[in-house]
């Protein structure tokens, strides 16, 4: 029987303030979550078991602090997303402010509201080439579902309605909605919820530090594009292609920075078959790069982009994507009924605006310049860790977007037995000593990301590097490693 009432759950918050309760509150709390909270990409098992592993009190700039008071860097701006860094007033001001005047209205039927159309115009004349039209979502995954079924209505509505299979990257993360999960790269996400949906192939992965096709760059002339990637056009019909998928950087694969040329190369492959070019910036939008979209350093326009994350630094859902004006100006053209796809929170008015106030912050505090030259500072801190660290095989950066490998053996790019978990206890051992990364090693490898918020110093990344490199070798003390 529930006999659980809010008042009794209220009490516990009530009671955290009184002298000598913060232990018992904090076991409470514990106790509440492994009863009643399903984790996102966590062991259920675990969870249940131990309860979670940091309870969170409150951020301030690059630091997270939990139920006990202690502080931690945030090397990951918590799911890559708080890259105005924590405890940002001015954005929860924002937030009440248009709650306060226009709580919610939405964007069906022709009905708009000022906030939302600022926001459209601002992210168009930020984003590169012609992309100038934007749709609006509430995070990534829906983000990019939205890309796939605009895609196919947009060949629809041109007479080629076999126009509907997406080529994607293994290795990559687009979501966990269907279509996202479809597209992703990822076994853990696909195991065990199928069937997936239908029309989603996967093309190699442009990892030269585990190159699939056991090839070397530039001896290779990027063959996981020119090569393999035609291969599947020509494999499944081009004329049943709508469009290929890219992170300009992969993040949850293991953030793997493409080599000089291949994204290059997938824009000529989709030009060269009519097919439409969709990038996903989720991660590496809005400043994280040092640019304001990831797909920058690369000159190329995609036809459309998708994004969520860093557009507010995750003080509140929101996402989107922007499309091109051709597509736009075609999809005015061809179409005689309603768009059949929207959300409800489309265009969300207090999320509007408090993406417009972070965007504010990110320019007149010259944030997307400190990621840029504190992503020089933080590569320095990879190169020196590559040459002295024991087990650091490889290491990869952009701006404030980084990988740490770990392996057995540097000469021969040996992974560890999957079975020691060793990304997993550099991970807990930063932990333990006030650092947040993530570990990512599901793929075989093990590897250490770092994506740190956007006004990070000098100072603040030694601190980090130190950190991480004394958790690296306490955990490669006690392992057979060659160098």
């Amino acid at each position: 029987m529930k006999t659980l009432t809010i008042a009794m759950v209220k009490r516990v918050f009530i009671q955290k303030g009184e002298r000598g309760t913060a232990m018992s509150t904090k076991t409470t709390l514990m106790e509440l979550d492994k009863r009643h909270l399903l984790h996102p990409a966590t062991s259920a098992k675990d969870n249940f078991q131990h309860g979670p592993s940091l309870l969170a009190e409150r951020g301030e700039g690059v630091y997270l602090y939990d139920s006990d008071g202690k502080r931690y860097i945030d090397g990951l701006a918590q799911l890559w997303n708080v890259n105005v860094g924590h405890g940002r007033k001015e954005l929860a001001e924002a937030a009440m402010e248009q709650m306060s005047r226009l709580a919610f209205s939405h964007s069906f039927n022709r009905f708009s509201h000022e906030t939302v159309i600022q926001l459209a115009a601002k992210i168009a004349s930020l984003a590169p080439g012609d992309l100038n039209v934007c749709h609006f979502t509430s995070g990534g995954s829906e983000s990019n579902d939205s890309a796939f079924k605009l895609a196919r209505h947009y060949f629809a509505l041109k007479g080629q309605p076999q126009r509907y299979k997406v080529i994607a990257r293994n290795r990559a993360y687009h979501g966990v909605s269907m279509g996202a999960t479809s597209a992703t790269g990822l076994p853990v996400f696909r195991e065990k919820v199928g069937p997936l949906a239908d029309g989603f192939v996967h093309a190699p992965a442009p990892f030269c530090y585990h190159c699939e096709l056991g090839k070397t760059y530039p001896d290779c002339q990027l063959a996981c594009a020119s090569q393999s990637i035609r291969e599947l056009l020509e494999k499944e019909g081009p004329e049943t292609v709508a469009a290929i998928i890219v992170e300009p950087i992969q993040g949850a694969g293991g953030v793997i920075v493409p080599p000089p040329g291949y994204i290059q190369e997938v824009r000529s492959l989709c030009d060269e078959y009519g097919i439409l070019m969709i990038a996903d910036e989720v991660i590496t939008g809005f400043g994280r790069t040092g640019k304001w979209f990831g797909i920058e350093h690369e000159n190329v326009v995609p036809d459309m982009l998708t994004f969520a994350k860093g557009v507010t630094s995750g003080y509140i859902p929101l996402g989107g994507v922007i499309i091109s004006d051709r597509i736009h100006r075609e999809l005015t053209e061809n179409s005689s009924g309603v768009l059949p796809h929207g959300f409800t929170y489309s265009g969300h008015p207090a999320a509007c605006a408090v993406a417009l106030k972070n965007i504010e912050i990110l320019e007149t505090e010259g944030l997307i310049d400190n990621a840029r030259a504190m992503g020089e500072v933080l590569s320095r801190h990879l190169e020196q860790m590559k040459a002295a660290t024991p087990g650091v095989g490889n290491t990869m950066c952009r701006g404030l977007l980084a990988q740490i490998e770990l392996v057995q053996d540097k000469a021969g790019k040996k992974s560890f037995d999957p079975s020691l978990k060793v990304a997993n206890q550099v991970f807990e051992k930063a932990l333990q000593k006030g650092l947040i990364t993530r570990a990512i090693s599901h793929l075989g490898n093990d590897i250490i990301a770092l994506c740190p918020p956007l006004n990070i110093n000098e100072q603040q990344l030694a601190e980090a590097a130190a950190i991480l490199t004394e958790s690296i070798e306490e955990v490669m003390s006690g392992l057979a490693i060659s160098q």
